[in-house]
């Protein structure tokens, strides 16, 4: 078993977030795709690390204003605290008509070594967003700033990300499908789990290129049960 991140996140790397669904489902987790959170670039690569979570929340006319950006507690503040090779998750309540931040914030981000931004939310100043290259996954872009519909409340707390319980240090996995969420505890016996599925799902692939039929195969009856551990043994 992995016993520590680097070597998980080496494993998770290479699972995809739609594996990573049914085995969290097996595990009786249902909800753990966040919902509205899309790659921005096109081509983006996988995504993995530990949650750095930040949540907004409705716009108040006393707190949430342009002159709230100099404050410790911001959303500037909070980029201050990200380690590197985290991920930051915005709870931004899926609120699509303010960007919760720009290129700007992006691009210190991206020199902090935060791996990756994900948010049900929308970001500003798309085109310099991208060109910092922190992958984005989002729900797109708007023009008005965050204060024009949102307030920042804090960091590192439990977030509501598109729907889905998000807490501080859970594991995070980002690809096309969009992202995915391993609750921290489980982290371990999911990925071992999460690999094997992978390669038995790449050995199916590979019987259906030959030719095979579905049926008896996915799912896999006795025979096949035993055909794949015969392939395992050859490898």
């Amino acid at each position: 078993m992995a016993t520590n991140d680097e070597s998980m996140f080496k494993a998770l790397a290479g699972v995809t977030t739609a594996t990573l669904t049914t085995i969290l489902l097996k595990k009786g987790l249902r909800n753990v795709w966040i919902r509205g959170a899309f790659p921005l670039a096109e081509g983006s690569s996988r995504v993995v690390g530990r949650a750095f979570t930040v949540r907004f929340v409705p716009a108040r006319e006393d707190l949430a204003t342009p002159e709230s950006w100099a404050s410790p507690k911001s959303s500037r503040g909070a980029i201050e605290q990200m380690p590197a090779g985290c991920i930051a998750v915005v709870d931004a309540m899926g609120v699509k008509d303010a960007g919760i931040w720009g290129d700007i914030l992006c691009a210190r981000m991206a020199k902090r070594g935060v791996s990756a931004l994900v948010t049900d939310g929308v970001v500003r100043d798309l085109t310099g967003v991208l060109g910092t290259g922190l992958p984005v996954w989002a729900s797109g872009a708007a023009a008005p700033p965050s204060v024009a519909g949102l307030t920042f409340v804090d960091w590192q707390q439990p977030v509501a990300c598109g729907g889905v319980a998000v807490f501080p240090d859970d594991v995070i996995v980002a690809d096309l499908d969009g992202a995915v969420v391993i609750p921290a505890a489980l982290v371990g016996e999911i990925v071992d789990a999460a690999v094997e599925q992978e390669n038995f799902e790449g050995w199916i692939m590979r019987e259906v290129e030959a030719g095979a039929q579905l049926p008896g195969l996915y799912p896999p009856n006795e025979a096949n049960k035993a055909k794949y551990e015969a392939s395992k043994r050859k490898d």
